[in-house]
């Protein structure tokens, strides 16, 4: 039983931070979530008692940490950072062209939405941001950069590639993500 209860609150989880990456916090209703994690109607109190507030504290620390593995492991397969920034930019662009535009940043919406209303929420949001730029300064820093010049690349590069991905889902094309990292790649060659 304990299993499958465990089971039932990973199914809530995913579905929420795959529902919220599409579509947004206020456009998801429990319902959705409840739909698409084929759970029953109870379960979502029984494990979420504060609610979608809940919920969606899990769904953005369950998508951050996959978003920052899928950044640990492309910067420890590279050579340098630029390997890895060209790396991780065409990933990004697989995903957006196979949603069809649809999934951008896993948690940019959330952040749009609700970072100004739920302070419990904007706390996992902003680690789930810290930890990325973390992520990459380790990178940075591992190819001779500075610490703190590779804590502001990093930022920067956080920065373009968040810019990148919302305008590639407005023009529909993965074009800006894939000159971003280039412009952010030759960027990080003349740092190093």
């Amino acid at each position: 039983m304990a299993s499958e209860t465990h089971s039932t609150r990973e199914r809530l989880i995913g579905a929420a931070a795959r529902l919220f990456q599409e579509r947004g916090y206020a456009s998801t209703g429990l319902n959705d979530v409840l739909a698409a994690a084929r759970a029953p109607k109870g379960s979502l109190y029984h494990h979420f008692p504060d609610g979608k507030e809940g919920l969606a504290v899990a769904a953005a620390a369950l998508a951050s940490e996959r978003f920052l593995a899928t950044i640990c492991k492309d910067a420890s397969d590279s050579g340098d950072a630029t390997q890895m920034i060209a790396r991780f930019a065409s990933r990004l662009a697989g995903w957006l062209e196979q949603s069809g535009f649809k999934l951008g940043c896993p948690v940019a919406t959330l952040t749009l939405e609700q970072a100004a209303v739920s302070d419990r929420l904007a706390s996992t949001l902003s680690a789930a941001f810290s930890s990325w730029q973390d992520a990459l300064a380790a990178r940075l820093k591992a190819d001779g950069i500075s610490e703190h010049r590779s804590g502001e690349l990093a930022l920067l590069a956080l920065c373009a590639i968040e810019g990148a991905l919302v305008l590639a889902r407005a023009k529909r094309s993965a074009a800006p993500v894939m000159e971003v990292a280039g412009t952010l790649g030759a960027l990080f060659a003349r740092e190093a």
